[in-house]
């Protein structure tokens, strides 16, 4: 159990010896983009201004695609990675400078890092061994945590005669028979299949209801962080894009990037206007016209935002079938049972719009016209200049 602050926290991989002969010969710009990553003097800058308070008992999920830190910044909290820059604190002390096995962490990996000589038990048993502890105490801990995890049949078993769910649910209670103040998970479940994914899921669901500890989780799964964290910090480029619940991250999100993340179908974007009359806005797009909802304007006044150009986003989901409203044709037509998926263009740009089958005598097809309209509260305006929601 524990609160971990993280302040201004940096990470700069520095070139090595031949690179950097290499990047003075080439007269590189002191600072420029390369992998998306910024590259500076110093080096590669893969984690910058990173600010976070966890509270105890809190589960915080990193979530963001390949390259932008989270991983990273995991590695640090867990001391497998140096800081470069800021301050890294656990239950108000600071780690900086102390050693991974001082901080009172375990760390669950991808790959499980299991010992294949060993029995799952002595896998289990491995950290509290090394500890000295009594035999009846460590035999106590593991057979409980084989229990909650449900994994008391295999504790003979070598981790070559296990599946992939069980070798995870091992490699989880070999981090949790130590009682962890903080616990570090490192997209645990990508190695496994669909089915897979959603049983452990569940399992970690239960899991963290069952253990007072602190729980870090980075994947790029945004099923993953919908669904287990208590906040999700969504990441790029080594920046905090957005922090917050997942139905607040789902329902405002802070800019362009995070809209198109986080959501499955991803938010459809239009080429629209929003025009403001006294402290009442619009927003039009092809033709189409409507008022946002009083909230929206309430926030967009109290900014002062006027008219402009904008990138409107609505969600495939809030997108519905009128008889008027935009105009558009279906490209491809996805069935999914009790819904389905319409691909269609709008200007130029591609759009979905979820529609349910239960009673439809037609499911358009392609080729077929369509009109899509949607209402006030589900519309997003993002600045055509920096990609910002307009709102915040």
């Amino acid at each position: 159990m524990a609160e971990v602050k993280l302040v201004n926290i940096k990470k700069v991989y520095p070139f090595s010896g031949e690179k950097e002969k290499k990047r003075k010969k080439r007269d590189q710009a002191p600072e420029e983009k390369k992998s998306n990553l910024q590259v500076t003097e110093e080096g590669v800058v893969a984690v910058q201004e990173f600010n976070l308070d966890i509270a105890n008992k809190e589960f915080i999920v990193l979530v963001g695609p390949s390259g932008c830190g989270k991983s990273t910044t995991l590695r640090m909290v867990a001391g497998l990675e140096s800081i470069s820059g800021g301050e890294l604190y656990i239950d108000g002390e600071l780690m900086n400078a102390v050693a991974p096995k001082e901080r009172d962490i375990a760390m669950v990996f991808q790959n499980y890092a299991l010992y294949p000589h060993m029995s799952v038990y002595d896998n289990m048993a491995f950290s509290l061994k090394l500890k000295h502890l009594p035999k009846a105490e460590i035999d106590q801990k593991v057979r409980q945590a084989a229990e909650i995890l449900d994994i008391t049949q295999y504790l003979n078993r070598k981790p070559k005669a296990l599946s992939g769910g069980q070798r995870q649910r091992v490699a989880i209670g070999r981090a949790i028979v130590r009682a962890p103040k903080v616990m570090l998970m490192d997209e645990p479940l990508s190695n496994l299949d669909a089915k897979l994914r959603n049983e452990m899921r569940a399992e970690i669901i239960k899991l963290r209801e069952r253990i007072d500890t602190t729980f870090i989780y980075v994947t790029h799964d945004q099923t993953e962080a919908m669904t287990l964290g208590d906040r999700i910090v969504v990441m790029k480029d080594g920046y905090i894009q957005q922090i917050g619940t997942p139905q607040e991250v789902y329902n405002h999100p802070a800019n362009l990037f995070v809209a198109g993340f986080i959501g499955m179908p991803v938010m459809n974007f239009y080429d629209a206007k929003l025009v403001r009359e006294g402290d009442r806005y619009f927003v039009e797009v092809c033709g189409y016209r409507v008022e946002l909802s009083a909230e929206k304007e309430e926030r967009l006044a109290a900014k002062n935002v006027g008219t402009q150009e904008i990138t409107l986003g609505v969600r495939p989901d809030h997108t519905d079938l009128t008889d008027e409203g935009i105009a558009c044709k279906v490209d491809v037509t996805e069935m999914m049972g009790a819904s389905a998926h319409l691909h269609a263009s709008v200007d130029g740009r591609d759009v979905i719009v979820i529609v349910s089958t239960q009673g439809m005598k037609k499911i358009p097809q392609r080729g077929d016209e369509i009109h899509i309209s949607f209402d006030g509260d589900v519309a997003h305006v993002f600045s055509k200049e920096d990609g910002k929601n307009l709102e915040f």
